[in-house]
């Protein structure tokens, strides 16, 4: 079932049109600058987006214009895990496995994860529970069972389904930022 959402959901994304998409992002960034763990945080981490994604550098110019440091992962696919990296400028990133933008190890300094403020965490599908689905590989949910964290998740309002299958190993996001509403989780600490 999370397969067929997920496929499903990507079809949507890629069928999304640029004008509106545009639109809506300018209205997703508009809301999620206004939250208060924005507004409070020092450290943002955030995944580089590609494909479908929804485009993740006007948050980082945003961020880096109010004096934010960011933080972007890198895989370990060896151990499904992500290492974060801090990232100054788009010339440290270097493409990798699947296409994805990482920081190059050797051009950027490395982030201890307790200095993470705020989590912009990566999804295909989502609920209103704060439930998501991502990419498959576990990554994401493997690095919030071991961290507290501010977690925000940005999407098309489309992406927002019914109830999703959760499993154990699930983490929900605090937050989920679409360009019409603010969702909180209702196991939101930081609210």
């Amino acid at each position: 079932m999370k397969e067929n959402l997920r496929e499903n959901t990507k079809k949507e994304l890629s069928l999304h049109s640029p004008e509106i998409r545009t639109k809506e992002l300018t209205e997703i960034y508009k809301q999620l600058y206004q939250l208060v763990d924005w507004k409070s945080s020092k450290t943002v981490a955030v995944t580089i987006a590609v494909g479908v994604e929804l485009d993740t550098m006007p948050l980082i110019k945003q961020a880096w214009k109010q004096g934010k440091k960011i933080a972007v992962p890198r895989c370990s696919p060896k151990d499904k895990k992500l290492d974060f990296y801090y990232l100054e400028n788009v010339n440290q990133l270097k493409t990798s496995f699947y296409g994805l933008k990482e920081p190059d190890p050797n051009k950027c300094e490395y982030v201890d994860m307790k200095d993470i403020d705020l989590m912009i965490v990566p999804g295909i599908v989502f609920d209103d529970r704060g439930y998501r689905i991502g990419h498959g590989g576990g990554y994401y949910d493997r690095m919030l069972a071991d961290y507290l964290f501010h977690t925000v998740s940005i999407c098309f309002d489309f992406q927002i389904k019914g109830k999703l299958p959760v499993e154990s190993h699930d983490i929900p996001v605090n937050k989920i930022v679409t360009p019409s509403k603010v969702i909180s989780n209702v196991n939101d600490t930081y609210l």
